[in-house]
């Protein structure tokens, strides 16, 4: 079942995918075939994934992993990914027209790190009673969604925010070191949201310190102390994430993604990727048309 709302000033959306067999996200492809229930580029939707059902694989970004029995997935706007038993599968998907998790982030308590907190996936584990308790939400949900009136969309957007909370305390139960300062995971938090945004055009350390008002020293020995990579590596592997992408999703050239990517000359992105990746961009693409087997540490 496909549930949708338009909010008509804003134009944002919201949907709810419940148990659709053709669930998926192509996020360069914006066709639409047969009965598959995709959301292409035209739509840069977040998406909560919830798994009720058993384990089953799920393909990120061209990588394979497992999807545990009662977890949930954030994944953000511009991944990919297809669901081996989309039909277990309940995912809310919403705009930032609709609800913007930057605008909401001090009313919903760091709503930036259910989605750009790690930049790996994160599973999140449900417990029985959380399990019960996302359920009933999800009945509330589907209320709304059959209720149209005047306020239908602040109840929905009500409904989303207790939905973004709830993860987002299971992420910091999960995934964050209890024992790094409140001030470190928070600054590392605004740096990833900040590269997330910027990182086509601004490529140095410098830029993101001015924005955080923190010299890039300041930066480094933070990320440093809490076992993260270092910002500057952070950039790097983002920009690398999203050439690995274009150069999997779309026709287009390296040339084209170079300048996408904010690089000035074609070879400088082929050393940066080279050196990122392991191999050339033209190699690279030439190895995704050859079979490859399940990465080490992933799905077996």
């Amino acid at each position: 079942m496909l549930s949708i709302y338009h909010e008509p000033t804003t134009d944002g959306v919201i949907r709810l995918v419940e148990h659709e067999a053709g669930f998926y996200r192509q996020f360069f492809d914006e066709t639409i075939r047969g009965n598959q229930v995709p959301t292409g580029r035209g739509q840069r939707l977040l998406t909560i994934a919830w798994n009720t059902g058993a384990d089953q694989p799920v393909t990120i970004d061209g990588l394979d992993y497992v999807f545990p029995a009662q977890t949930v997935l954030p994944l953000v706007v511009n991944q990919t990914f297809r669901f081996e038993r989309a039909e277990t599968v309940v995912a809310w998907q919403f705009d930032r027209e609709f609800y913007c998790i930057i605008d909401h982030d001090k009313e919903v308590s760091c709503s930036g790190l259910l989605f750009y907190g790690r930049p790996e996936p994160m599973f999140l584990r449900l417990t029985a009673d959380e399990q019960i308790k996302l359920a009933a939400l999800l009945v509330v949900f589907n209320d709304e969604f059959a209720t149209c009136d005047n306020i239908q969309g602040e109840m929905l957007r009500m409904l989303l925010k207790r939905l973004i909370i709830t993860l987002t305390r299971l992420v910091k139960m999960q995934y964050v070191d209890a024992l790094l300062p409140d001030s470190s995971r928070e600054l590392i938090r605004q740096y990833r949201m900040l590269v997330e945004q910027h990182y086509r055009q601004q490529h140095q350390v410098s830029f993101y310190a001015d924005k955080l008002a923190k010299s890039p020293k300041t930066l480094t020995n933070v990320f440093a102390l809490s076992e993260q990579e270092s910002p500057l590596q952070i950039i790097h592997e983002r920009i690398a994430l999203e050439a690995r992408r274009l150069l999997s999703f779309t026709d287009k050239s390296a040339k084209e993604i170079s300048y996408e990517l904010g690089f000035e000359e074609v070879s400088n992105f082929s050393r940066f990727f080279k050196k990122i990746v392991g191999l050339p961009p033209s190699e690279f693409k030439e190895k995704l048309r050859q079979p490859v087997g399940v990465l080490a540490g992933k799905l077996t």
